[in-house]
């Protein structure tokens, strides 16, 4: 491909497919790249090259600020020998998410306030999972039937090995780890893929971008069924929703899914086309929650049993545990007999945790006391996640085919 006659080149994307077709110029197997990465606008894109053997399209934008965090807490920075550069950066929502956290720290509500905040929280997580439902294209859910062995390993390292691994981390003793922050562990392993930063780190490294898509969908809508289960047989007797509840607790997530899926027929493509509306509301509602999970931890002392030594007891389990899934799905992967796209899809969806749906997800199912220590292995092991996987996306986009050393 010759570029030497852009000018002002910043951003440079390669997608790598076994299957596309001269019509999808703009897609990579029907997958938008502007919703891979909205903040390049349409306008700036100035050539759509199909490789010579029709398996790669690259889109090439010109004149777009230097890359951003599009949302996944990347930067692309190209071009380069090598295809595609790419820089892990703290995520603006996780800078918004501690500012939460140290609010509600300093200044937590009291009374009447945070029994609105309370009623705000259950209203805004409902409306977070209607548009949720809206934006989502049934046939991106259904298309992840095909694909069953890359699927369905995607769906084991999340709803059973990541929960066995969270029961494994419940023998640590205390000077390890705070019985609470082992809880918070043990509900970060029973979330949902990411969405958004598994497939752009899956594209990165030049995989199986497609069934990335469809795996860590398929794994988010399974989700709002599968987590609320899991924390109701696993947690059940640590002050959780009980069996008696997780009807309504299906009603409150479940039930505004299906009915956004219902109205997307009439607004869907317009939250498509319009994702900075989305963008706003599902930040608001993650903070929102953060805040008022950890006022009222505040307010009833929970605070007392993290210390220092607890924090760093997460930061070395919550590694461990990202370096074993790393490994496993990998491992997997060449043990299943799948090509190196599809091994590489299963190791960036496989190993994530959503905290998208994680944090609104504990304000539902959680008390409000539990769900402020339970936010911080979330927040902790999603930026981990997500600087870890960055290196390995880097190091396999350069033709390294172990993604560990």
């Amino acid at each position: 491909m010759v570029v030497s006659d852009l000018v002002d080149l910043r951003i440079k994307a390669s997608f790598h497919t076994t299957d596309c077709n001269e019509s999808e110029e703009l897609s990579t197997c029907g997958f938008s790249f502007f919703s891979l990465f909205p903040q390049v606008r349409h306008d700036r894109v100035v050539a759509v090259v199909k490789a010579a053997d029709g398996k790669a399209v690259h889109v090439v934008a010109c004149r777009s600020p230097v890359g951003r965090a599009y949302r996944a807490g990347l930067s692309l920075v190209g071009p380069t020998a090598g295809g595609v550069r790419v820089r892990a950066r703290l995520e603006p929502l996780v800078v918004l998410i501690v500012a939460a956290l140290v609010l509600g720290l300093v200044l937590p509500a009291h009374g009447t306030v945070a029994v609105l905040l309370d009623r705000l929280v259950v209203v805004a997580v409902m409306v977070l999972f209607f548009l949720y439902g809206a934006r989502l294209t049934t046939s991106q859910v259904l298309d992840g039937v095909r694909a069953w062995k890359l699927q369905g390993s995607m769906l084991a390292a999340t709803y059973l090995v990541f929960p066995a691994l969270g029961l494994a981390a419940q023998l640590l003793p205390d000077a390890v780890l705070a019985p609470s922050l082992r809880t918070g562990l043990l509900y970060l392993t029973l979330l949902p893929s990411t969405v958004q930063s598994s497939v752009v780190l899956t594209s990165i490294a030049r995989g199986n971008v497609a069934g990335a898509v469809t795996g860590a969908t398929v794994s988010n809508v399974l989700g709002i069924v599968v987590t609320p289960l899991l924390v109701v047989v696993l947690l059940g007797g640590q002050g959780v929703v009980g069996s008696g509840g997780v009807l309504r607790t299906l009603g409150m997530l479940l039930v505004p899914f299906l009915l956004g899926q219902v109205a997307g027929r009439w607004i869907g493509p317009w939250l498509r086309a319009h994702r900075r509306v989305t963008k706003v509301s599902d930040q608001s509602t993650i903070v929102l929650v953060a805040y008022v999970a950890v006022s009222a931890a505040t307010v009833s002392g929970t605070w007392d049993e993290v210390t220092v030594v607890s924090l760093l007891g997460l930061l070395v389990v919550s590694a461990a545990l990202l370096a074993i899934m790393l490994g496993l799905t990998w491992v997997a992967g060449g043990w299943w007999g799948m090509d190196r796209a599809d091994r590489v899809a299963l190791l960036m969806c496989g190993s994530k945790k959503s905290l998208a749906t994680g944090l609104p997800m504990a304000a539902i199912l959680l008390p409000a006391t539990m769900a402020a220590t339970v936010a911080l292995p979330v927040v902790i092991f999603h930026q981990m996640q997500i600087i870890v996987c960055a290196a390995l996306a880097r190091r396999l986009a350069r033709g390294t085919t172990e993604p560990a050393a």
